[in-house]
């Protein structure tokens, strides 16, 4: 273990577009899973703390949920949320989706595309205004052209936001090691802020949440918009050592019930038993789950869930 006097540590925000890859570069910096990564955009809530070791230095990782233009209470407090990661932070990572955003300025863009480009230019605006300075990270770089992400490279530069850049896959792990020792030469220094085996600062029935409302965007991401959501309403360790944790899964209409219940339940099983299955080897131990689904179409309105994620009510 390092000495004390020679430790750093300190905090890292990821800041981008929803989908440019934030969690699951917060999950390749800390070499496991600490965020949830599914097909859909805006699904990362609230901060979640990855906690990677590089050298003598800890770097708490702050993945944010992505930022874009807020219509709803919920848009605005996971907004909000992102900005006070980022202006909590020591060193803040601006993570740019590189293909996408080449993508849309192309006539074959799609609309993602062109939303994704929207949002990021919302960020460089915000981030102009606030006279910030930070790193740059050109994602999902994989296949593409070098003169390509050369140019791309160049023009993000031009704004006058970005200290330095990196090109990345987050995905494959290319060039991400390059950023990892970048983030730990920005930790000050201090003593460790948590213990050196420890990979995420999350309670664990947020954890468990999270890792349920996964599996539900991976089994219906097609059939459900954004209009679910998990809470974990009990959390038991028994005698026996094994953990007993109550669910339910909030949709906002009745017509929205069957789609996670599947015919015969069948949905709601798979999602069940494939969320045990894995916190089951998160937690080494069994784990006996039990999920319910409930129709409330103000859940997104509701304070316990808000205080669940970490996130503002009020804004």
């Amino acid at each position: 273990m390092t000495e004390p006097q020679n430790q750093r540590a300190g905090f890292a925000a990821i800041i981008g577009a929803p989908n440019a890859g934030k969690s699951t570069l917060v999950n390749r910096l800390t070499g496991t899973k600490v965020s949830i990564v599914t097909q859909k955009v805006q699904t990362t809530r609230f901060p979640v703390r990855g906690i990677a070791m590089e050298g003598d230095a800890q770097i708490i990782l702050v993945d944010t949920p992505g930022i874009f233009t807020p219509r709803r209470r919920l848009d605005r407090a996971m907004v909000a949320s992102a900005w006070g990661g980022a202006d909590d932070a020591d060193v803040v990572v601006h993570l740019i989706d590189a293909a996408s955003h080449i993508a849309s300025e192309g006539k074959e863009g799609q609309a993602a595309d062109r939303r994704s480009a929207e949002d990021t230019e919302t960020i460089i605006a915000a981030l102009k205004a606030a006279g910030k300075q930070v790193i740059l990270a050109l994602n999902k770089i994989d296949g593409m052209r070098r003169d390509t992400l050369l140019a791309l490279s160049h023009a993000m530069f031009e704004t006058g936001v970005y200290s330095e850049v990196y090109m990345i896959s987050a995905l494959s792990g290319d060039g991400v090691d390059d950023l990892k020792q970048r983030l730990a030469r920005a930790m000050p220094p201090g003593p460790w802020l948590y213990p050196e085996d420890q990979s995420a600062d999350v309670p664990m029935r947020v954890l468990a949440a999270e890792i349920t409302r996964e599996k539900v965007y991976l089994r219906v991401h097609e059939e459900l918009p954004y209009s679910a959501a998990v809470e974990t309403t009990a959390f038991e360790d028994k005698a026996d050592g094994s953990a007993r944790i109550e669910q339910t899964i909030y949709v906002e209409r009745e017509s929205q019930r069957p789609i996670v219940l599947g015919k015969g339940g069948q949905t709601l099983k798979w999602i069940g038993q494939k969320s045990r299955e894995e916190l089951t080897e998160l937690l080494d131990r069994p784990v006996h789950l039990f999920i319910t689904v409930k129709v409330d179409p103000k859940w997104q309105d509701s304070r316990a869930l808000y205080a669940q994620f970490g996130l503002d009510y009020d804004v």
